[in-house]
């Protein structure tokens, strides 16, 4: 069996009426698997690039009720269904959600 990070202390169960959007991701998602449910991030990829892309943004995510998304190694905040990214005093996009 591989090795995978459990997600625990979980209140409900996910499903299409939970109130959580689903990504399509590889793999802070959530995952059913058994009887707990596994820690996933979004991977570095073509569908979500890690580059500096600047991107038009009214949002600072400081405090903003953007949905937080783990890719790879930072945190991308989901705005009208694309990723953003705060870098520096602009907003990159890391590309559109697929769900």
């Amino acid at each position: 069996m591989t090795q995978h990070d459990v997600h625990t202390e979980h209140v409900h169960t996910h499903g299409p009426e939970c109130g959580h959007i689903a990504i399509e991701h590889e793999g802070h998602l959530h995952f059913p698997h058994g009887e707990h449910y596994d820690e996933h991030v979004l991977a570095i990829s073509q569908q979500y690039p890690a580059s500096c892309t600047p991107v038009e943004c009214a949002c600072d995510h400081i405090d903003c009720r953007h949905q937080r998304i783990p890719h790879a190694d930072h945190v991308d905040y989901l705005s009208h269904g694309q990723l953003h990214h705060t870098h520096g005093d602009h907003c990159d996009n890391h590309g559109p959600v697929v769900t």
